[in-house]
């Protein structure tokens, strides 16, 4: 991939000028920036990692704006790092270190173009907001079922190009699995239309999913006609402690079975982690009375008129579970109030986890036969390199995925032990890769994960990629440093 070093920019500084000056005539004076200050949100994330000094950011308002600049980059070699809400856990979304980089962000583009209620379809341009995509369905009477902890600031664009998975993955699939139809702006400023609402397209390559999980770096999705789904008339929500992990996974196979499948939600909550978002999140309590190792919260949703109601089925299951040991206690909301403070309490964890201090962060998935197996084996492992670390491994069991998050120590130094952080990962990974799983399930890699991803990827793999990254970008402008 061609890179323009600094030497080629002074080569070429009357072009690269004038590049720019005509890249704030595409998006107006209302468009951009180049103040530092007002830059700064733009080129720090979510985890504090802070991007080196962008050029300007761009905020473009529709995709003709988006296709027009991408071709002035293209022409100057000005590399760009398209952006969402920010919310990337693995420096995706932010600046290198090449000093030569507009950082495209999608925000103005947030309009929902079109609902249609009959097809099951919604399409919404990159900027919508995952929550306010979410509030458009339920006006159509309609669910669209992505959901996650950052769902109030990210956008759909950036959910897509990192193929997020969040809460509904048991149920629904991640984000891929709720495309139907993306347009795209490619690295020569074409726009590839593939805004098409059908469910069977069978006409070659699905050229969607190149992109889908891409994390920018093939193109910037501006564009996508998504599913939605019947709104759900009931739901269901326990809070149970279970006296293990593998008691946890019994309780899912309980749950699927005798509920008819109505599982949407299935996640593991430590006792640290609660007794953490307790700690630092306000009005948060813990909704049993006694203390266990183990919690899980469990839903169950509906869509349709059942012959028994969900609630009852829901006893049923519980009642079963307690009898053969796989739930040693439970708490059912008894309306959306309490079912607000079961949820408050995992979309916490990773706020509680910042503002407790330090943590080595890994995002893996393994079969879910294996969830317990690992937990076990990696936690030994873990503990043997530094006895007094402390586990906040949490998340979506139900679909093979823990957030196995390793928190600093008490009264320990902060530099000395990220400086592990490699030593950590590396026992943990290799794990990982024995039991057939990933070393990040839905958090892509970024910047943070590339050498992670070279080491466990294997080559045809990983030469398929970089082919196909030489062939759909072959400036090397989009997201550079980043995943590859």
């Amino acid at each position: 991939m061609r890179r323009r070093t600094m030497a080629s920019v002074t080569a070429n500084r009357v072009d690269f000028i004038e590049a720019l000056k005509r890249i704030k005539q595409v998006v107006g004076p209302k468009g951009w920036t180049n103040d530092l200050e007002s830059m700064l949100p733009y080129m720090t994330d979510w985890r504090g990692m802070c991007g080196t000094e962008a050029l300007m950011v761009v905020r473009p308002k529709n995709t003709e704006e988006i296709a027009k600049l991408v071709a002035l980059c293209a022409e100057a070699s000005i590399s760009i790092i398209p952006q969402g809400g920010n919310t990337s856990l693995c420096g995706g979304s932010i600046p290198q270190n090449s000093g030569n980089e507009i950082i495209v962000s999608l925000a103005r583009m947030n309009k929902v173009r079109n609902i249609d209620p009959d097809n099951y379809t919604i399409t919404v341009e990159a900027g919508c907001i995952l929550k306010d995509l979410q509030h458009a369905a339920s006006k159509a009477k309609r669910y669209f079922p992505l959901s996650l902890a950052a769902e109030g600031s990210a956008m759909i664009g950036g959910n897509l190009s990192t193929n997020a998975g969040g809460t509904n993955v048991l149920r629904y699939g991640n984000a891929r699995d709720l495309v139907l139809g993306l347009e795209v702006v490619l690295s020569d400023g074409r726009i590839w239309n593939g805004l098409r609402g059908l469910r069977k397209d069978n006409t070659g390559y699905d050229l969607k999913q190149l992109f889908l999980g891409s994390e920018g770096t093939l193109g910037i999705i501006t564009a996508a006609v998504l599913k939605i789904f019947p709104e759900p008339t009931e739901v269901c929500s326990a809070f149970c402690a279970v006296p293990n992990v593998a008691a946890a996974v019994a309780l899912l196979e309980l749950a699927r079975s005798e509920s008819g499948d109505a599982v949407e939600t299935f996640e593991l909550m430590p006792r640290l982690m609660i007794d953490l978002v307790i700690k630092h999140i306000a009005d948060c309590k813990d909704p049993l009375s006694e203390r266990y190792d183990f919690y899980v919260l469990l839903e169950l949703v509906s869509t349709a008129s059942l012959d028994i109601r969900l609630s009852e089925r829901l006893e049923l299951i519980l009642s079963n579970a307690f009898e053969s040991g796989l739930v040693i206690d439970a708490a059912i909301a008894q309306n959306e109030t309490q079912r607000q403070a079961f949820w408050k309490l995992r979309e916490n964890a990773s706020e509680s986890q910042r503002i407790e201090g330090a943590s080595i962060k890994n995002d893996i998935s393994v079969p879910i036969s294996r969830i317990a197996e690992f937990y076990d084996i990696a936690w030994i492992k873990v503990a043997e390199m530094e006895p007094n670390i402390r586990l906040v491994a949490f998340g979506h069991i139900g679909d093979g995925n823990l957030h196995y998050n390793l928190q600093i120590p008490e009264h320990s130094e902060k530099n000395a032990f990220l400086a592990r952080c490699e030593e950590f990962n590396g026992v943990i990974n290799d794990i990982v890769l024995e039991m057939g799983g990933s070393i990040s399930a839905e958090h892509g890699i970024g910047r943070l994960k590339r050498k992670e991803l070279a080491r466990y990827k294997d080559k045809v793999s990983m030469d398929l990629m970089k082919t196909i990254k030489n062939v759909m970008d072959p400036g090397g402008i989009f997201n550079p440093g980043k995943v590859l």
